[in-house]
Formats: C-alpha cells, sequence, structure tokens
C-alpha cells in the first residue's frame, strides 16, 4: 500500500511510519518536515498536500494542536485551536481525501485516552478527541467504495514523558504505540477507537 502518514516526522509519526515502511510504501507529510508540508488548519493547505501527493491507499494522521491549560485560563484562541486543528484538521482529511484514496481504503485518525479519562488543564484536548472518536463512528456509516474510518487513542507516550521531566513508568512506547496503527491500516476495523495499550 501507499500510505500518506501526516505527522510522521513527530514522536508517535515517527514510529508507525518505521514500522509500516517494513511492507508499505510511506509518504511522510509534516508541517515543516517530511517529503510534503500541510498546515492542519488549513482546509487549503490540505487540498494542495493532496492534490500533489496523488492517489494513495491509505491516510494516517499522528498531529494535531491543542494547549493543555486550565480551564480558566482558557481563551477563544484556545478553543479555536483545538477546534480548527486537531478536530476539524483531521476532519477534513477525511473530507477532502476520500476523493483522493482507493477504494477499500481507510483513514486513520489521532484521538487519545483524555477523551475518556481527563484530567486538570485537558478540556480542550478531551473535547477534540472525544468529537474525532464520535466523528469516526458517524462516518463510517456514510463512506462508500468501502472505505474505512477509525481513530487511535494513545495514552501518555515514554518518550513524550521524558521530554517533559514526567515519570515514563506509566506510559508507552512510541513503538508499541504504533502497533495500533498498524492494526488499523492493515485489519478491517471500521468506525472504531482503537486503544493503544490493548494492541502491545
Amino acid at each position: 500500500m501507499k500510505i500518506l502518514i501526516i505527522g510522521a516526522t513527530g514522536t508517535i509519526g515517527k514510529a508507525v511510519a518505521e514500522r509500516l515502511s517494513e511492507k508499505h510504501e510511506i509518504v511522510r507529510a509534516g508541517h515543516r518536515d517530511g517529503d510534503f508540508q500541510v498546515d492542519l488548519g488549513s482546509k487549503a493547505s490540505i487540498e494542495a498536500l493532496f492534490s500533489a501527493v496523488g492517489t494513495i491507499d491509505a491516510v494516517i494522521c499522528t498531529a494535531g494542536a491543542a494547549n493543555f491549560a486550565p480551564f480558566s485560563d482558557l481563551d477563544d484562541a484556545a478553543f479555536d485551536l483545538a477546534l480548527t486543528n486537531k478536530l476539524m484538521g483531521q476532519i477534513n482529511l477525511v473530507r477532502i481525501g476520500r476523493d483522493h484514496v482507493s477504494d477499500s481504503g481507510s483513514f486513520t485518525l489521532t484521538a487519545g485516552i483524555l477523551s475518556r479519562d481527563p484530567m486538570p488543564g485537558s478540556v480542550v484536548i478531551s473535547m477534540a478527541n472525544g468529537a474525532l472518536e464520535s466523528f469516526a463512528r458517524a462516518a463510517a456509516l456514510e463512506l462508500d467504495r468501502d472505505l474505512r474510518v477509525n481513530t487511535v487513542s494513545p495514552v501518555f507516550v515514554k518518550e513524550t514523558m521524558e521530554m517533559m521531566g514526567m515519570d515514563p513508568t506509566p506510559g508507552l512506547s512510541a513503538a508499541d504505540t504504533a502497533k495500533a496503527y498498524v492494526a488499523a491500516v492493515e485489519g478491517d476495523y471500521n468506525g472504531v477507537t482503537l486503544d493503544a495499550p490493548d494492541y502491545v
């Protein structure tokens, strides 16, 4: 398969690309790096990406911006970023990408455990994650040509926790997290959320 990975230069994306590249052709896209550049917050940028890449068999997104902050500190810009980038950016990958993905192709989006297990400071992230899971469940009922759409729900990644000075013990490595993305692409799931720890 020819697989487009958005966020392929990030911690999770790099691990996903490495694992899938063993059997598939990988096209890497990032905000500033990769084979192609894309701004998830811009529909025009997403359209340009698909036009440049051509026909593909699967799309994976491990990107999407949203910030941790206490609820009382969240301003309009914080909500706008989560809604425009992490949520609508990934939704637009499906809306626009469905015309560029081959029959029986798939979309794999990234939500996260904070949709169901929130913590202080996670309001906008939890909001976007929950909406992405609901979007995938509903869109899966209507996509034609046997197209599939799923979300992967990672937990905290050990490498990220280490960079943040946190104890990485309860986290999951990027390499293990990548296994859920492989399952989403190579399996026959549709409209489901794959919890990363279940695929280790």
